[in-house]
């Protein structure tokens, strides 16, 4: 083991193939940062290879190590992933798309530096669950990513109820996803179970052109359906900030009443 240990540092990813322009999306000093590391361990390494080709030039290329790390890598090959880290190298880390370790393997890897005294860095880029709650208009004090639904349609459906019901108890907003060719179906799933008038927010294609973000009621949606087709989501389901809880109001309202009942009692003569 080297004398100091190199640093992991987590590389974000454009969200989409079809995403804009880089500097966009991600800021110059990170993309220098990026450009100058060799080492990487990534999820996808084609996607990583369109990213790199953007910051570095052909000979800073042809230098780059990749090792890959999915949801198929078994635990004991962490140490070895790691390795140059501990030998003082400096190390990347990089998802597929996005930021690493949310909805993505690179979390036991993150976990596995720190047990190893490898400082772990997060370099600044998108977050597609962040932009889809920050744009939803629906609450982002407290909120909950729940990753894929079950696949079994009973299963899901089932899911989207305990969320909903989840939602209305304590107001959290609920994030999920859904592999892109499925995302229909886990619309109409959301428009055919959820109350009338849950809120329902689908981010679609975000940082890209066909960019969509749209927040209404079910009963809205289920008037003016839309086809999502097979580009990156986020779904939503919660409540605007300020909207009172279920059940909350009525809950008061005895509170009050019973309390002016008191105060004309006093004032009764005997």
């Amino acid at each position: 083991m080297a004398e100091k240990p190199g640093t992991l540092y987590l590389i974000p990813n454009v969200l989409n193939s079809e995403a804009g322009p880089l500097e966009l999306v991600i800021p110059s000093a990170v993309m220098a940062r990026i450009g100058g590391l060799r080492r990487f361990v990534v999820e996808g390494e084609r996607a990583a290879w369109r990213l790199l080709a953007k910051v570095m030039d052909k000979e800073a290329l042809a230098a780059v190590t990749m090792d890959r790390l999915d949801e198929h890598t078994p635990m004991e090959a962490l140490p070895g992933l790691l390795a140059p880290a501990l030998r003082g190298e400096d190390l990347g880390l990089m998802s597929e798309a996005g930021l690493p370790c949310i909805a993505d393997p690179g979390g036991a890897l993150v976990a596995a530096a720190h047990a190893a005294g490898i400082r772990v860095v997060p370099l600044t880029g998108p977050s597609s669950l962040l932009l889809a709650l920050s744009a939803s208009g629906l609450d982002g004090q407290r909120f909950t990513f729940l990753g894929y639904l079950p696949q079994e349609r009973m299963a899901r459906r089932a899911a989207l109820l305990a969320m909903e019901r989840a939602v209305r108890s304590d107001g959290g907003t609920r994030l999920f996803i859904e592999t892109p060719y499925r995302n229909d179906k886990l619309l109409a799933d959301c428009l055919e179970v959820l109350s009338i008038d849950t809120r329902l927010c689908v981010a679609a294609g975000l940082t890209t052109e066909a960019e969509m973000v749209r927040q209404e009621s079910v009963a809205q949606w289920r008037s003016r359906p839309c086809v999502i087709g097979k580009v990156p989501a986020v779904f939503l389901v919660g409540r605007p900030p300020g909207t009172q809880l279920e059940g909350h109001a009525s809950k008061a309202k005895p509170a009050a009443s019973q309390g002016k009942r008191s105060h004309q009692q006093k004032k009764r003569p005997p």
